[in-house]
């Protein structure tokens, strides 16, 4: 009898498992007028809660039972496409999607599937479109994807102006920001007042500012994934845009059609050359000036439905000349980055997608300065070469599991200082670059629990040594060379690592509201020390050692997220709480020398703590959102501040940023954005002493005063001229105003001393520098 029951058994899990024949859909999401590839497009299945969206490349795979199904891909600001799939076999199928703006359906822009919000696990991700970008009102007219983050809540900039990132109290370096998987170390010009992102040349922007998956490493903050575009595969197109300060123009189409790609953007800042010819060669600063250009260029070739290769590059500079003939001084300061990316995309069979990666980066800044027989010069940089595969595996509509490997050689010059006068020559105590290997493994799920439980969990490894060739020179307390250690080529140093736990969850209330929590924490081993608050091309990176120990961030978040009105209004509120430990500054009263800048450390412990309250409006006329965050963020150092608590520079009680775009009608366009954010934090000095006739100042305690609150309006109006098919040029321009009540926000305040100490007719007053006005611009764009 037992023996009959189990053959039952068998015959019937048997007769189940033919019953349940499981077949894969397949293929890519594409633009059906370029070709281009879209990321985070949507398939559902019809009468299937489950779906599944495409990958950075475009790609997608679902597995089903044998059927029948209607199937529907959806993609912001474009059409949708629904198909009748026969899923009796495994089936290959592209979606090519119409773009809303090139038919007469009215033109609605979203940032992000419109209830990805709500139905995904990830927290703090935003997904910014560049058409909402290019509506905004910008500095000079420069579109610029940085100062949109910075509207966001729980991302402050660095002051007026400036395009620096902190995200939920962390600093500059604690962001991953990333260009075709390059990392960017320097991402201002003009000293961070303008981003090095040519918005023509980019496709996708996405920041994760919490619960930060397992794939990404290396920072304790964020991370800010930019995606260059591919280039039309069908027409040739030209771009391009002249505004104010600089000129921009990109060139992209096909080399061979639906097979292979180009496009090259370029933009310059031309000041200099129309300052030029107005500055008489007899004056005393002829020959000064300032300029950046940036050249974007990608390629790729698709030899079959199973692999591609994209081929892509970066190259920035900055250029300052300083010219005193009157006093026999000239100085050149170039800085920029470089970066070139290889990757290979192959589709293993119709569950597994596997992307190999191979990666070039180069940063470096330069000061070189002359007066009469005196030269000084002054270099750092960092220089990467990486390797990195990444998979994604999808078994069922459940899981979509991602992981994948990376190594990167890193090489860091530091902060040398050299010079030479007549036959005296200046030499650094510690010239020696700095080598160093990272590495890491990863592993991650997103599981679809059920409709009301989603988990996104992951677990990486990483690892970074320090390694020869290197001197170690033991000084006495005056610096002075007693003895040293060599290590030989290869040789290990110093060596960190440990485990990156991830993990989100969501739970969904109903379909318009759910629960999110998540805790991540991450090792950060390379470190940006400065002693400004602004991401300065003087402030210096530098790798962890024998003395440099890594970040260590752990961050808890939690999050109410609900939508109204058929995914017409977003709303979230989030809190959380971020500890970072290892944190490293400059000790008090540091100055460039010829030592090595490490001997001048301290290291602390920093946390944050706060809640951000995001309404977007994502259809309709009027689009925008409102972004509002209370925040906390603190430094402890025990040899600053007398082992006091204080708070960090870009600590903001307040952060509030109100955006709107309106559509008047086919033709014009207009938005606003205005901003209030508390003051900085800053030192300032409490008592003057008057010390053989010279004043000297006693300063308070570390960011004990706050600057005046920081707020403006700006207003932009964006025309465009009726289409006309005949005509081969079209265009739209874009008038913007920034600073619309010209209020003269603090950039920094400094005292003025008059009168004689001699005489006791000393007057010490506090004077604000401020940058600003109100600054109206004009660009035009163009296409043909």
């Amino acid at each position: 009898m037992k023996k009959l029951v189990l053959e039952l058994v068998f015959i019937v899990c048997l007769s189940s498992v033919y019953a349940q024949n499981k077949f894969t859909l397949t293929g890519y999401v594409r633009d059906s007028l370029s070709s281009e590839s879209l990321i985070g497009a949507t398939i559902t299945i019809s009468g299937k809660a489950k779906g599944v969206n495409s990958n950075q490349y475009g790609f997608y795979s679902i597995t089903l039972p044998e059927g029948q199904y209607t199937v529907t891909c959806t993609y912001v600001g474009y059409q949708s496409l629904k198909t009748e799939i026969d899923l009796s076999t495994n089936t290959n199928f592209n979606f090519l999607l119409l773009p809303k703006i090139s038919t007469n359906e009215a033109v609605v822009v979203y940032s992000k599937r419109r209830d990805a919000n709500v139905k995904s696990a990830q927290m703090g991700k935003i997904d910014l479109s560049m058409n909402q970008i290019k509506s905004l009102p910008v500095l000079f007219g420069e579109l610029d994807i940085m100062k949109t983050l910075q509207l966001l809540p729980g991302v402050s900039n660095a002051g007026e102006g400036n395009t620096g990132l902190y995200v939920r109290g962390g600093g500059p370096d604690q962001n991953l920001i990333l260009l075709d998987d390059a990392n960017v170390y320097n991402t201002g010009h003009l000293f961070g007042f303008f981003s090095v992102f040519n918005s023509d040349a980019i496709k996708n922007t996405t920041l994760i500012k919490g619960g930060m998956p397992a794939q990404y490493g290396g920072r304790l903050s964020s991370v800010l994934d930019i995606t260059m575009k591919e280039g039309n595969m069908n027409k040739f197109q030209v771009d391009g845009g002249i505004g104010l300060i600089s000129s921009r123009i990109s060139i992209q189409g096909p080399i061979k059609k639906q097979k292979a790609s180009f496009i090259v953007s370029a933009r310059r800042t031309y000041i200099d050359l129309l300052v030029k010819p107005f500055v008489p060669k007899s004056s005393q600063f002829y020959g000064s000036g300032y300029y950046f250009y940036d050249l974007n260029a990608k390629m790729n070739y698709q030899f079959s439905d199973k692999n591609r290769l994209y081929l892509s590059g970066y190259f920035g500079r900055d250029v300052f000349d300083f010219r005193n003939s009157q006093r026999s001084f000239k100085t050149n300061i170039p800085w920029g980055n470089i970066t070139a990316t290889l990757r290979w995309n192959h589709v293993f069979n119709r569950k597994l997608f596997a992307n190999t990666t191979l990666l070039y980066n180069d940063y470096t800044f330069a000061f070189n300065a002359t007066q009469e027989n005196l030269n000084l010069s002054l270099a750092s940089g960092i220089h990467d070469l990486t390797a990195k595969t990444d998979f994604d595996y999808y078994p069922n509509p459940q899981h979509k599991v991602k992981f994948g490997a990376s190594y990167t050689y890193h090489t860091f010059t530091p902060n040398i200082l050299t010079g030479n006068q007549d036959s005296t020559v200046f030499t650094p105590n510690n010239s020696n670059k700095k080598y160093a290997n990272e590495m890491a493994l990863y592993l991650q799920d997103d599981w679809e629990i059920s409709e009301k439980f989603q988990v996104n969990a992951g677990l990486r490894w990483s690892a970074f040594q320090q390694i020869g060739p290197y001197t170690i020179y033991h000084s006495d307390s005056n610096g002075n060379k007693l003895d040293s250690t060599v290590y030989k080529r290869g040789q290990s140093i110093k060596t960190y690592g440990g485990l990156e736990p991830r993990l989100t969850v969501r739970y969904a209330i109903n379909d318009e509201t759910s629960v999110k929590a998540s805790v991540t924490r991450n090792l950060q081993y390379i470190h940006l020390v400065s002693n400004a608050g602004t991401t300065l091309p003087t402030d210096l990176w530098v790798p962890s050692t024998y003395r440099v120990q890594p970040q260590i961030g752990w961050q808890y978040a939690a999050g109410l997220f609900r939508n109204f009105k058929n995914n017409t209004y977003e709303t979230s509120l989030e809190v959380y709480y971020k500890d970072m430990q290892n944190q490293i500054e400059y000790k008090e009263g540091y100055t460039p020398s010829l030592r090595d800048p490490e001997a001048s450390f301290v290291f602390g412990k920093g946390w944050s703590y706060g809640a951000e309250l995001f309404l977007n409006k994502t259809k309709g006329r009027l689009t925008g959102w409102v972004g509002y965050t209370l925040s906390w963020t603190w430094r402890k150092f025990p040899q600053l501040n007398k082992g006091e608590a204080y708070p960090a520079k870009y600590d903001r009680r307040h952060d509030l940023s109100v955006v709107g775009m309106y559509e008047l009608n086919k033709h014009w366009k207009v938005s606003a954005v205005f901003v209030y954010a508390t003051g900085n934090a800053t030192s300032l000095p409490e008592q003057f002493y008057v010390i053989e006739g010279v004043l000297t100042q006693e300063y308070s305690r570390i960011n004990q005063y706050r600057l005046p609150a920081y707020h403006r309006l700006d207003l932009a109006a964006t025309y465009t001229p009726t289409y006309k098919p005949n005509r081969k040029i079209h265009g739209s321009w874009v008038f913007s105003i920034y600073n619309v009540y010209s209020h003269l926000n603090p950039y920094f305040i400094y005292f003025s001393q008059t009168g004689s100490p001699f005489q006791g007719t000393v007057k010490v007053e506090a004077r604000q520098v401020s940058l600003f006005p109100i600054l109206p611009s004009v660009t035009w764009n163009f296409r043909f």
